[in-house]
């Protein structure tokens, strides 16, 4: 049931984003949807069609020069005379770019696109006949994503420019039956059920939403709800603003509420994010310890401001209850101090977009940010250890449409059968001869098996050391278990006192793992950066074998051992954070796993510079960990 109203709202939301692009077309970039071809999407199209927006369908054949405009070639060869021609994103100004497949748009295409989303104009082309200067052209982009698990996804330059972002894959046609739209109708003030918005209404809200605007505390409640999701993009807050005052515009508020931060929590934050946030009660535990001076002062501030004001006179209060009172004083000196309990901190905002943000996502989702990649990552290995689609070698899948060359492998056979039923239409085909044409090529794909190796970086130092280990040689079993029928290995390199060794190469057998785990003692320094080293030198090996390494540290990260094994905290901890920057450069995944009592900010940031995920874990627990090093897994980069 929840699950079904989580649909409800997710096409109720999509119905909305068309009403948003007919107020502002451009102004928040456009629309992602990511939709097979099929029933859903096809309603979604049908409802853009009747929104009465100047759509430019974009062919996937489309070349630059009649993207950007330039000479009609066709027209010049038969009249002997140069003839020029505007480009499709000139004829979408005030408009929207539909472009179908957006997965497979060539990077020529999206770099001009971009360029002239951002610039508001045309590239200036590369021949004498313009002398005018660029076009000024203003429009928006909405995206068709039909790609698969094992596709690659749009551009990234392309995604991050698109403020409002959809997935409708799991969305069948009987979720979105009888669905009504929140729509105002100025005149009436009824309910409307059409997406298009009449034009009188639309003159009145394009009027009126530049004059909306928001405060500064819910501008700062959009940053901090983005840094906390891990959105790494200045973009996406300008964008969410944006959005929302679309929203009010919308529904005729002249000012930007809950409501409207709300939904672009929901469809601009939510589907960018990278990392659950952090635990509010950490947060507030910290704060008032270390920073109770600047708590106090910022809350001493409304309580200051009546006392100053009366402390000079102090017959005023007398003054204030009496009925001879003047009246608008007091009603000012009420409306202020009711202000500051009506008016939201900028926590509670915080507080209230992450609650919608995070309602809006699939539990399988909220699962898996807890180990995916960090915000910054630099990872580049792709899959690891799981089935990657690819051209040349593998188990055969169905061919797809596509252009032979490269590595792309022409498949005879499907090309043969989507030209069949086509040979009549064909009529300047030689009888006996099949004629082709370059829609009808199909190409090979083949699903690939790529190994993987996760290195266990485990802090043996310390007194809760045997606890420690006692989850991990748990949590190691559960995951060779796990891991046997992919023929994954676990390597694990344990690291106190003074130096770092090798416990256990990488291996498969249950057995040499629990007999490493049990002979390992426990006690001594941290030496952190020596363990960091030795594991960029196992990935370095495993690399050449072919196995991509995954790397998981469990420590609480309170180095005090150098790399030449000497005690002093600051070297060491220097020494650690040149080899966790030395490992973000392999391109590889990691999971730091904190054992700290409370999120350790300072462990935050040397998985932040792995380019690695950070995951608090108090009470190490075996089928906790074994989940989290499961997800890293199979996560893509």
């Amino acid at each position: 049931m929840a699950d079904d109203l989580k649909g409800l709202e997710t096409w109720n939301d999509a119905m909305t984003s068309l009403q948003l692009l007919q107020i502002d077309p451009h102004g928040f970039g456009g629309v992602w949807l990511r939709a097979p071809f099929g029933p859903v999407r096809e309603q979604w199209l049908q409802h853009l069609s009747q929104a009465g927006l100047n759509t430019v369908k974009l062919p996937g054949n489309v070349d630059v020069e009649r993207l950007l405009g330039g000479i009609d070639l066709s027209l010049t060869l038969q009249s002997g005379r140069l003839h020029m021609q505007s480009g499709l994103l000139q004829q979408a100004d005030q408009g929207v770019v539909l472009i179908s497949m957006a997965e497979r748009l060539a990077p020529a295409l999206i770099a001009p696109m971009t360029q002239a989303m951002d610039k508001q104009s045309l590239p200036p082309l590369n021949n004498n006949t313009q002398t005018d200067g660029s076009i000024r052209t203003q429009f928006g982009v909405v995206a068709l994503d039909e790609s698969m698990n094992d596709d690659a996804p749009m551009s990234p330059a392309l995604q991050e420019r698109l403020g409002l972002w959809f997935d409708l894959q799991e969305l069948a046609p009987a979720d979105i039956t009888g669905v009504s739209l929140e729509t105002i109708d100025p005149h009436s003030g009824q309910d409307a059920v059409s997406v298009k918005i009449e034009s009188a209404a639309l003159a009145h809200m394009r009027h009126a939403w530049p004059h909306i605007r928001w405060t500064d505390t819910q501008a700062l409640a959009v940053c901090s709800t983005a840094q906390g999701l891990g959105i790494d993009s200045l973009r996406i807050p300008t964008l969410a603003l944006r959005v929302a005052s679309c929203h009010a515009a919308l529904h005729l508020r002249k000012e930007v509420n809950d409501e409207d931060l709300a939904f672009a929590a929901r469809r601009v934050l939510a589907p960018r994010a990278t990392q659950l946030p952090a635990p509010a009660e950490n947060a507030a535990e910290t704060e008032p310890q270390n920073s109770s001076a600047p708590d106090s002062e910022p809350n001493s501030e409304p309580d200051q401001t009546p006392e100053e004001n009366s402390n000079p006179n102090p017959e005023e209060p007398a003054e204030e209850n009496s009925p001879t009172d003047e009246s608008p004083e007091n009603s000012d000196t009420a409306k202020e101090e009711d202000a500051p309990l009506n008016t939201p901190s900028p926590e509670n905002l915080q507080e209230m977009m992450i609650a919608a943000a995070l309602a809006s996502l699939p539990s399988d989702v909220l699962a898996s940010l807890l180990t995916k990649a960090g915000r910054n990552s630099g990872n580049t290995s792709g899959r690891s250890g799981q089935f990657r689609s690819g051209s040349q070698r593998g188990r055969p899948l169905p061919p797809r449409p596509g252009k032979p060359g490269g590595h792309a492998r022409l498949h005879v056979l499907a090309t043969l059968r989507a030209a069949a039923p086509k040979q009549r239409l064909r009529s300047g085909a030689q009888q006996g001869r099949v004629a082709i044409r370059a829609e009808d090529f199909h190409v090979h794909r083949y699903q690939q098996h790529s190994s993987s190796c996760l290195i266990l970086a485990l802090d043996a130092s310390g007194s809760a050391a045997l606890q420690r280990l006692a989850e991990a040689k748990g949590a190691v079993e559960l995951l060779l278990q796990q891991s046997y029928a992919r023929r994954d290995s676990v390597c694990i390199v344990a690291f106190k006192g003074a130096q770092a060794q090798l416990l256990l190469p990488a291996t498969r057998s249950l057995v040499r793992a629990k007999r490493a785990m049990t002979s390992l003692p426990g006690g001594g320094g941290t030496p952190l950066a020596l363990a960091l080293k030795m594991a960029c030198e196992q990935a370095i090996q495993l690399q050449r074998q072919g196995v991509t390494p995954i790397l998981v540290v469990l420590s609480d990260g309170r180095a005090n051992v150098n790399l030449q094994g000497l005690g002093g905290r600051a070297q060491a901890q220097a020494d650690a954070l040149q080899w966790a920057a030395q490992w973000r450069q392999t391109g590889h995944r990691a999971l730091w796993i904190d054992t700290s009592l409370q999120p350790d900010a300072q462990v935050q940031n040397l998985a932040h510079i792995m380019g690695g995920s950070y995951m608090p874990m108090p009470l190490v627990q075996a089928q906790r960990m074994a989940s989290a090093m499961d997800n890293i897994r199979r996560l893509a980069a």
